[in-house]
């Protein structure tokens, strides 16, 4: 293992954070900044704000009152502090620029933009945009907040360069909820694939290749956004897509069209080719893949010439997929099979990030919190990135778990006494305490008529 290089990753997170340092603006909150990106690394179980502030604030307080005033502060630092999230975001696109993209040119597919959503479970309804709605991660329906996220793959490594909170229709017309979860202005109703197209249309990241699963391959106005901004795309569609197999002599579809699932049995064994995509935790990750020039339905009038796509696994009972891609005409299949293969990128992403670094562990209610807290995570992941991506060149297995674990002894952090640890416990205490008779006091204004007097 180079020790020499977990030295240097140990150095290169204050340097980053100089980098970043203006998007905060003012001293305190660059200071909350480090520190909760150092909480988000190092941080053991939960890594919500109080048990973040209580460890890494920086701050040796053992008063139970100054403790309290640290909390608050990383909440305000979260919640009201007015520095923005696309700040932070456009510099990690800088950095992506900078460091990633230029490793495109070490495989076929060049950068690649993955679109996807993920769901994060609440409790209740004061959290902004809750509501009972497809959660993927339990792939039911559940009371959840969902994201939308643009990750940018490269060989080198992943970045979350972009996100934004879907806001329910019921939620952007409610007045009084929107003022009180802090929702701006200019924020009205968009569907997940209009947030995607506006993620991709700010991005600063020019992409060979933008995919996205069938939630947005099957959105025709997605489309025509990416088509309308010169992105070239290869979009996953549900098996009941209709498409013409000859150019369309009507502008309707008539009875030339055909569902692409019935394309796909009507294909010979010549027009399937066994592509291997990358090297699995199995062995070789490979599929069947064939294509063929077809005419999109689009609004229910005909569409572009595009490629459709099938993808079919080698298995006794396969499991198919099927894409479309606006690319040219002469790109090689091979190319379009390696796109499919990249969205496994944006899975281990929220694994990782959900998993070592608290993406889903706040508790802030507001859109500004929960926008600030995201590109937080985005910057410490882009920190991990950097160190797997340098340690990887001694040694190539290195996964971000192994990142994770060298990182968290090679850094830095204050270790806690026994009395460090009595004023921690003497504090959870007290605001356990306080909490009760909060909790105790609304209970009795709300139930006190009920309640039989003797």
């Amino acid at each position: 293992m180079d020790t020499t290089g977990l030295r240097a990753a140990a150095t290169r997170l204050e340097r980053l954070h100089g980098r970043f340092s203006p998007c905060f603006g003012r001293r305190e909150n660059q200071q909350h900044a480090l520190g909760y990106l150092r909480g988000l690394i190092l941080a053991e179980g939960r890594k919500s704000v109080e048990p973040m502030a209580l460890v890494f604030s920086g701050l040796p307080d053992r008063e139970v009152e100054a403790k309290r005033s640290n909390v608050l502060a990383w909440q305000r630092f979260l919640t009201v502090s007015p520095w923005e999230a696309q700040a932070v975001q456009r510099e990690i696109q800088a950095v992506f620029n900078e460091e990633f993209v230029p490793t495109a040119r070490e495989w076929a597919i060049g950068t690649v933009g993955v679109i996807d959503g993920s769901g994060f479970v609440k409790r209740g309804s004061e959290s902004v945009g809750v509501q009972r709605q497809w959660c993927g991660r339990l792939g039911k329906q559940e009371n959840c907040q969902v994201g939308v996220f643009l990750l940018g793959a490269t060989p080198a490594g992943n970045a979350l360069l972009d996100h934004q909170l879907y806001l329910p229709e019921a939620w952007a017309v409610d007045a009084a909820r929107r003022k009180k979860t802090r929702v701006p202005k200019e924020i009205t109703f968009q569907t997940k694939p209009q947030i995607a197209a506006a993620l991709v249309a700010r991005s600063t990241v020019t992409f060979d290749w933008v995919t996205a699963d069938e939630e947005y391959g099957r959105d025709g106005a997605f489309l025509d956004a990416l088509e309308q901004g010169q992105q070239r795309y290869l979009l996953e569609i549900p098996s009941d897509t209709t498409v013409w197999t000859t150019e369309p002599m009507r502008q309707t579809p008539d009875e030339f069209v055909r569902q692409v699932r019935h394309l796909a049995v009507m294909l010979v064994a010549r027009s399937w080719e066994t592509i291997k995509l990358r090297e699995g935790a199995k062995g070789p990750l490979a599929f069947e893949f064939a294509r063929l020039r077809v005419w999109s339905v689009r609004h229910r009038h005909a569409g572009p010439p595009l490629w459709l796509l099938i993808r079919r696994s080698l298995e006794p009972e396969p499991e198919v997929k099927y894409y479309l891609s606006n690319a040219d005409p002469d790109v090689p299949l091979r190319t379009m099979a390696q796109v499919t293969g990249v969205r496994w990128r944006v899975e281990e992403f929220f694994e990782d990030a959900k998993g070592q670094l608290g993406m889903s562990h706040y508790e802030a209610r507001s859109w500004t919190s929960w926008h600030h807290h995201m590109s937080l995570v985005a910057l410490a992941h882009l920190y991990v990135t950097q160190t797997q991506r340098d340690l990887k060149r001694k040694d190539p297995e290195l996964t971000m778990d192994m990142a994770m674990r060298l990182l968290r002894a090679a850094l830095p952090r204050r270790q806690l006494s026994l009395q460090d640890a009595e004023h921690l416990v003497e504090y959870h205490l007290v605001h356990n305490r306080q909490a009760k008779k909060s909790h105790r006091k609304r209970w009795l204004a709300k139930h006190l008529k009920d309640i039989p007097r003797k």
